[in-house]
This record gives structure tokens, sequence and C-alpha cells, in this order.
């Protein structure tokens, strides 16, 4: 199911939901506080705490920036992003963000994802954590150190040239989108931000880190698990051998 409304605003910020009433306002707040006009689309999965009754609510106050589209059930973090760039290529937006609905990525740090796509320095423009160093806040050394390996062992496999391959913080130009097919990417998680960037950048796009400091959420659970990792893994040689053959 979509909710929905005219907006005036060229930059749609897609944020995917499940289990997130904690930190849903204070974000939405946040973002449409920013002097960058932009607009926002929830994809929220059913989630049982009742996100998107939440996100109604709101819509009174932001009649034509805010949107929502239900979807049935928990189906995955990649083919809600998906989603959200069929809403927002459809109605005509011209720049697409992904971001997370914990506030782990600083709203504040969205402007610096835009100008260098609004001054066509990049097609596609990524918040690292690791550019120039490493900028995270409240993580174990565990999962610091995995998501830091995760990253040389994408680069050594592809060599994608970017430091933070599975950055969930990112800033598309509309042409990214419209130039991938989106029918062909079903990789979710870590494997899903892996997979944009890859296809972008074998597409002969401009991809550009821009450093931000990235907190853990302080409201909720995160979404992590196994499953997600060994995906990841799995998906970088998977990318990797079907480039070689042409089949990407």
């Amino acid at each position: 199911m979509v909710t929905e409304a005219a907006s005036s605003s060229d930059t749609l910020v897609i944020v995917p939901t499940y289990n997130e009433a904690q930190n849903i306002e204070r974000l939405l707040g946040l973002l449409f506080g920013l002097s960058c006009h932009v607009s926002v689309l929830i994809v929220d999965d059913a989630s049982p705490d009742r996100t998107a009754d939440r996100v109604r609510t709101l819509q009174v106050h932001y009649p034509e920036r805010l949107f929502l589209i239900e979807r049935p059930g928990k189906l995955g973090l990649g083919s809600a992003y998906v989603t959200g760039f069929r809403f927002g290529l459809s109605r005509g937006f011209t720049y697409l963000v992904e971001m997370d609905a914990d506030l782990s990525h600083n709203p504040e740090d969205l402007p610096r994802l835009l100008e260098p796509l609004r001054r066509n320095e990049a097609d596609l423009v990524i918040g690292s954590r690791y550019i120039g160093g490493v900028r995270v806040m409240n993580w174990p050394l565990s999962r610091l150190i995995l998501s830091y390996s995760a990253s040389l062992y994408t680069r050594a496999i592809t060599c994608l040239p970017v430091y933070d391959v599975t950055a969930g913080f990112k800033g598309y130009h509309r042409r990214v989108l419209e130039a991938i097919d989106l029918d062909r990417v079903r990789s979710n998680g870590y494997s899903f931000q892996i997979e944009m960037k890859y296809r972008a950048w074998r597409k002969g796009f401009r991809l550009l880190e821009v450093p931000i400091v990235f907190t853990e959420r302080q409201e909720g659970s995160s979404k992590m698990s196994k499953t997600i990792v060994w995906e990841a893994a799995w998906k970088v040689w998977e990318l990797r051998l079907r480039d070689l053959l042409g089949w990407l």
C-alpha cells in the first residue's frame, strides 16, 4: 500500500523501516529541519511496533514531503531500496538517497552528500566511515574489525576503488539508477550495498566518498545477522565472476 502526496523537491531520501517506531519521529524532524529541501519515503515491512502508524500521523505535518509504502512482510533491505528507487524515478526525483532509520547516519551530513551531486562532481556519493581514518562510534571491536575487513576483502577481489564498500548512506544521481537493471539486483544487507557500488562503478559512473561519523543506534535492535555477512562474502565472488563472463 502506498500513501503519497505531491512534492516540489528534487531529492528523495529513502528510509527502509522494520520496528523503528522509537526513532522515526526524531529522524523525520531532523530531516525536514534541514536547510536543503528534501522529501522522504518510508518503506515499511509490516513493522509489529506499528512504525507505519507513526509515519501516517506525521504525514499530516508534512503533507507534501512525506511518503509511505507499506509492504506485507519483512522482505529485506535490498528490495526495500529497489522499491524506493522505482518510486523516486517514476516521480521525477533527480537525487535519491539511501539512509538508515536508526540515526546512525547523521541527517546533518546529508547536504555534504548532495553538494557534489548538484555540482556534477560525482554520480554516486558515499558517506564513508573509513576514508581518511576510522570514524565509528560505540561499536564493539569485533564488529568494527568485521566491517573494515569486509571492505579490504571486497576491494581485493573486485578492485572496487572505495574504502567503505558496505556503507549504507549514499546519494545517487538518477542517471545511475536508470542505467542499472534493477530487476537483476536481488541481494540484501551488506551485499546489496556492495553490489550497487560495483554495478555503478562498472557502468563508468563517478564514485566519491565523503567522510562521516557513524554512530551505533541508541534505540531499537540491530538487524545484523550471520546470514547477511555470509551472503556478502559470497556475493563478492559472484559479482566478479558475472562481470568476467559479461553477465553483470
